[in-house]
């Protein structure tokens, strides 16, 4: 499957973004994801992830409940809509979709993702 994340780039602090992961090559509904950020000179850390259905979601701690991860499985499209952005949220974001073997999670790994993005930047002012 090929991963193309959308929707970055610059607001203030306070503002949102929106963020998209279109799928192509192949159906997603049947295959756990995830979003993901890497800030400079920084490890990839884990933002979200939402089950095949879309019946389960989970995010990072960090999130306190600014970020909601959704999908529509028939547009074969993944979302992150992120309100209250901070400074501190500025990175690259990265859509990811797992192997379809295993269940999803409460807090997974980079290794548990088989197929990425490229990534989209997201820039939070000050």
């Amino acid at each position: 499957v090929q991963l193309q994340a959308s929707g970055g780039g610059l607001v203030q602090a306070g503002g949102s973004l929106k963020l998209s992961c279109a799928a192509s090559g192949r159906t997603i509904d049947t295959y756990n994801m995830a979003w993901f950020r890497q800030a400079p000179g920084k490890e990839r850390d884990f933002v979200a992830a939402i089950s095949s259905s879309g019946f389960s979601t989970y995010y990072g701690d960090f999130v306190k409940g600014r970020f909601t991860i959704s999908r529509d499985n028939d547009k074969n499209t993944m979302y992150l809509q992120m309100n209250s952005l901070k400074p501190e949220d500025t990175a690259v974001y990265y859509c990811a979709s797992d192997y379809g073997v295993y269940g999803l999670g409460p807090m997974p790994s980079v290794s548990d993702f088989e197929s990425w993005g490229r990534g989209t930047l997201v820039t939070v002012s000050s």
